[in-house]
């Protein structure tokens, strides 16, 4: 006979390969994490096509929310022990709100997240499913959504969610560069959380993290270079773009696709703003498209008649990737010209079909913003001062100008 259990233990110990046991502490995030909503983040990747460059990087985003709420967690007891108080609902809502704070993310997080939808950020996506959740949750959830909107009366919690050093921005670093095997996004994430501190509410750095701060800053530049930004990464992810866009039109005129319902809803529909918010169904579909609903289309779209879908197509599952050039200069409209003609004579395009094949655009990487929410020291003299000002190792302000360089895909075979 099976035991009788009136209730089942909710207070689990997950195992992550980054930091070793993350519990979960009561039952409502228990449940929350057992959403349908929440369980699709185990099949988006963190890093999209990444794996195609560093084959380690197959990483979901349920990893990285777990391991942000961690870190949540270790924060919220740092502050409490520096006699900042944090209530037991408080410190409830605030693991919610960044467990929950990518739960908007699409297929392929970020290369997708202005096609699958017009104009809507995943930020704006996610705060319609807390919203949802709030609605089936209850009031349990209110202080939550507070927070990811930063409505709350403790400013700095939602600074631990959503900053320039927030739980976020920490464990995607360290988790990014453990499964990419890249070495230099590792940074001081203990020596980084034992140091926060808050001051009339918000969120500062005691004075002896400068290098440890200075540190993660340098180690966000060189991530977004070598992984986030790789070259190969980069053409990849125009080529899905291009795939998409494709099938989108040939869709409107007419052409049957083989498709998941859910992705099949926004491939016949330009999905905007108006839609997520006058329309329950448009978050419903979102809420069961995920990767597999694009790889498995994909992968059937190689055999289509259309030459264009099926070229993208079979290029993405092969890994037969477009070449792509990196500059510091734009390229001049004559080369751009050139590799659009020569593409349209070898492959029997039109001009308007050759922008599937030929395309250029900006990469740009920011490390430090000092226009918005600087990262605030706290100094043994009690004055609180920003990190550019204090920083004496480096030039903050040289890793706060955007470095922007030029590239340009074409196809080669």
């Amino acid at each position: 006979m099976r035991p009788n259990r009136t209730t089942n233990n909710k207070k689990k110990i997950i195992n992550d390969p980054v930091y070793g046991f993350i519990s979960i502490p009561d039952e409502l995030i228990f449940d929350v994490l057992e959403h349908p909503y929440m369980q699709r983040l185990r099949r988006i990747m963190q890093l999209g096509l990444s794996h195609l460059v560093y084959p380690g990087a197959l990483h979901t985003r349920f990893h990285h929310v777990l391991g942000a709420m961690h870190l949540m967690s270790l924060a919220i007891a740092t502050i409490r022990r520096k006699g900042h108080e944090i209530t037991v609902d408080e410190e409830r809502a605030a693991l919610l709100a960044i467990l929950l704070h990518d739960i908007g993310h699409g297929p392929f997080s970020h290369a997708l997240e202005y096609d699958i939808v017009s104009g809507v950020s995943h930020e704006v996506i996610s705060g319609y499913f807390i919203e949802r959740l709030t609605e089936e949750f209850g009031s349990d959830l209110k202080n939550a959504h507070a927070i990811f909107k930063n409505q709350y009366t403790k400013p700095f919690l939602y600074q631990l969610v959503s900053s320039q050093l927030d739980m976020d921005r920490l464990d995607y670093l360290n988790r990014d560069s453990f499964y990419s095997g890249v070495s230099e996004g590792i940074i001081g994430t203990d020596r980084l959380i034992e140091m926060l501190n808050v001051h009339d509410g918000y969120l500062v750095l005691e004075e002896k993290a400068i290098y440890s701060i200075e540190k993660f800053i340098v180690a966000r530049r060189l991530m977004y270079w070598q992984v986030y930004l790789h070259k190969t990464v980069v053409v990849a992810e125009n080529m899905l773009i291009q795939t998409l866009r494709r099938a989108k039109a040939l869709i409107k005129l007419g052409n049957p696709l083989f498709c998941s319902p859910a992705l099949q809803f926004f491939l016949e529909n330009d999905i905007t703003k108006v839609d997520f918010e006058t329309n329950p169904q448009v978050l419903d579909y979102f809420s069961r498209l995920d990767d597999y609903d694009i790889w498995s289309s994909i992968k059937v779209w190689q055999d289509e008649k259309d030459p264009i879908l099926s070229k993208l197509a079979k290029g993405l599952v092969n890994r037969k990737l477009f070449k792509i050039e990196i500059s510091k200069t734009p390229f001049s409209a004559e080369r751009i010209s050139y590799e659009k003609e020569l593409c349209a004579t070898t492959y029997g395009l039109s001009m308007p079909d050759v922008e599937y094949f030929v395309y250029q655009d900006i990469l740009t990487n920011k490390a430090y913003n000092q226009d918005k929410e600087n990262i605030k020291l706290l100094m043994k003299n009690g004055e609180i001062i920003d990190l550019s000002a204090a920083s004496d190792n480096l030039n903050i302000s040289a890793l706060a100008q955007p470095v922007e360089k030029y590239f340009l895909c074409y196809p080669t075979n």
